[in-house]
């Protein structure tokens, strides 16, 4: 399955020069990964699955804490001088914005995360790895490090034969979203 679409050098302001891919999915969906440093054919590749995320990422939102993962797995990757950050288009956990959204007014209500997607009839999680396993599969990568807190993410490359190992990552979180991340970790495992 040949996802892979274009390829151009993008500077950036903060964490310096990378390769972004852009790679096509079978659903349409545009997905990028920023490729620091040479990694076809290398093992262990320090590498982040982020998943969209509109209001944490572009708008900075304290719902979330998915702006400061970006942001910081950025610098790791910068710091490292090789990895790659793949940019996968699944936002809401899989669910898309405006289910997000209205996600978001129920946890307004009370319900937590996870009771606001099932409420919505979604699971909790939709997200589904193999395109991020067929990205890395194509960029030449044979290993990951891959900076998560989502066990979900490390079995999904598994099972697509990408062998994976967990650096977890830590950010300061913000009082706002502190029942957020004890859901996520109580009731997702991250």
């Amino acid at each position: 399955m040949k996802l892979f679409q274009a390829e151009a050098v993008l500077p950036t302001k903060y964490y310096g020069k990378f390769r972004l891919f852009v790679f096509r999915s079978s659903d349409g969906k545009e997905h990028a990964a920023l490729v620091l440093g040479k990694v076809a054919g290398k093992k262990n590749v320090l590498t982040r699955l982020h998943s969209e995320c509109l209001t944490g990422d572009v708008f900075h939102s304290l719902r979330c804490d998915c702006g400061q993962q970006l942001e910081k797995s950025l610098k790791q990757i910068r710091k490292k001088g090789v990895g790659v950050l793949l940019y996968l288009r699944q936002e809401g956990r899989g669910i898309g914005l405006l289910n997000k959204i209205r996600a978001y007014k129920l946890q307004e209500g009370g319900m937590d995360t996870v009771e606001a997607n099932v409420h919505l009839g979604f699971e909790p999680d939709l997200r589904d790895y193999r395109v991020a396993a067929t990205i890395l599969k194509q960029l030449g990568i044979r290993s990951v490090i891959l900076i998560t807190n989502n066990p979900e993410k490390i079995a999904g490359l598994r099972k697509e034969g990408i062998p994976a190992k967990r650096l977890p990552s830590k950010v300061r979180s913000h009082k706002l979203i502190r029942r957020y991340l004890a859901t996520k970790k109580k009731k997702m495992g991250h």
